[in-house]
């Protein structure tokens, strides 16, 4: 299912441009919650958030066990009382365009992070939105 973001207006938009952190929940293997603090990087034309991690995270490998068909998760931020929520299936991505491409938009967000051979990229096809921004 595709979602246009375009839709929820620029406040939504500049609300996922605002230097917050965030929660990313992914399940673990016995189907409870796995949620941690990271930073998000949301392309609102596209509907994809990314999330830079490196590859023996714990999120990066259950994201990266799902395989092609990915895995269903939720990313949220709050400033006092805006909150929103992208919920979606997220994949993994570990080739060096990918990686290159998500750390330029978290240097643009957050800063820029260091260097780091064993970064990856947990890519969200957002398919739903919850929140009051």
């Amino acid at each position: 299912m595709t979602i246009d973001l375009n839709a929820l207006g620029p406040v939504f938009a500049e609300f996922w441009t605002e230097r917050h952190l965030s929660t990313l929940t992914t399940p673990r293997a016995d189907g409870t919650p796995h949620v941690v603090a990271v930073g998000v990087t949301l392309d609102v034309p596209t509907a994809t958030a990314r999330v830079i991690t490196f590859r023996g995270s714990y999120k990066a490998r259950r994201v990266l066990a799902a395989g092609a068909a990915g895995i269903p998760v939720a990313m949220c931020q709050l400033d006092g009382p805006r909150w929103s929520t992208l919920e979606g299936i997220a994949v993994l991505r570990e080739d060096a365009e990918s990686v290159r491409d998500a750390e330029d938009r978290y240097g643009l967000r957050y800063r820029q992070p260091k260097p780091n051979p064993e970064r990856v990229v947990i890519e969200v096809a957002v398919n739903r939105v919850l929140g009051n921004v």
